[in-house]
Formats: C-alpha cells, sequence, structure tokens
C-alpha cells in the first residue's frame, strides 16, 4: 500500500504477472501527481478577496465586496486568526478561516472555523478535505483541545462533510444580534 501523505489518499494495488494490470494504477498515481503540482494551500493575501468573495456569494453571503478587503486585513494581521487559500492552476478554488481561542477551562485552546468554502463547481474533488486537514494539523500542532464550527441546519451536505471528518454535533448554540444588518 502506498500512501501519499502531502495529499491524505491511500491507493492499493496487487501484484500480478500481467504487467499491463498496472496501468489504472500509473493512470491514478499521474493524476494525484498532477493534482498535487498544480495546487497549494498557502495564507491568503489581500489580493485574494475578489476570489473569496466569489465562494462566500456561493454560500448565500452577497455583497461582501464592500467590507471584505477590510476584515480579511484585520484577520490577517491578528497573530490568533487565519486565512488559507486553497489554490488549483493558479487560481483559488477554495478557503478556510479559522481562529485560536484560549481558554481558562481547558489545556488546550479552541480552534473555531469561522468560514469555510469550496468553489462549487469543483466540490467532492478532495479540495474541502486538504483544507480541513492542513488545518487540523496546525490546531494538533498548537496542541488545542478541540476544533469548533457552527454550520447552519440548512447546510446538509457541509454536515455530511464534517462528520466524515471526525466532527460530532453539539447541540446549543446561542447568538446574540448586535446590528440588524
Amino acid at each position: 500500500m502506498l500512501y501519499w501523505k502531502t495529499y491524505g489518499q491511500k491507493i492499493s494495488y496487487k501484484q500480478t504477472k500481467n504487467p499491463y494490470s498496472f496501468a489504472p494504477f500509473i493512470l491514478t498515481q499521474q493524476k494525484i501527481f498532477n493534482q498535487i503540482k498544480n495546487m497549494s494551500i498557502r495564507k491568503a493575501t489581500l489580493a485574494d478577496h475578489p476570489a473569496i468573495s466569489k465562494l462566500l456569494e456561493q454560500l448565500g453571503y452577497p455583497g461582501t465586496e464592500s467590507y471584505l478587503p477590510r476584515n480579511l486585513e484585520v484577520m490577517l494581521s491578528q497573530s490568533l486568526s487565519t486565512v488559507l487559500v486553497y489554490e488549483l492552476d493558479g487560481a483559488v478554488a477554495g478557503f478556510i478561516a479559522f481562529d485560536f481561542i484560549p481558554q481558562l477551562t481547558t489545556r488546550g485552546d479552541y480552534a473555531r472555523i469561522s468560514c469555510f468554502a469550496v468553489d462549487e463547481n469543483i466540490r467532492s474533488k478532495g479540495i474541502g478535505n486538504a483544507l480541513e486537514e492542513h488545518f487540523t494539523q496546525l490546531a494538533t500542532e498548537r496542541k488545542c483541545d478541540r476544533i469548533e464550527v457552527h454550520c447552519h441546519s440548512r447546510r446538509v451536505d457541509a454536515h455530511r462533510f464534517y462528520e466524515r471528518q471526525g466532527y460530532t454535533e453539539s447541540p446549543k448554540y446561542f447568538v446574540k444580534m448586535l446590528s440588524d444588518e
């Protein structure tokens, strides 16, 4: 069994006397190498705000162009906040924004996903998985106690994604709105 740590996919194959039986394996391996070669996860920059705004619009948050650059600038300047983007073939295909929150009641901090999106046209291709695994590694290195994410009840596909990633539902989430917007 081969394990591609960079991409988190397992590939298995059987040994055989037929040299042509490896063709599917070689094609799959080449496809993964090409995907790895053309992708990267990096810290977001202010120049990414149009692509992030487009992804937010796909999530149902229209009109972020006017305030997103300022919010992104604030998040990028804080040591406990981070925004990562997944770049595929030179374009932002997804992003994850998160915070590390120090706690008094636990040994480790909490890691909280504040926003997470993958382009709706290329979902189910491993992009969300790669971003979430990268974030989980950062939270583990920081010795966080847990990862939290708030996910609206209407986002059923996102719920399935989080469950596949090892999250469990923790009911009771309260919110106090401070503005009409």
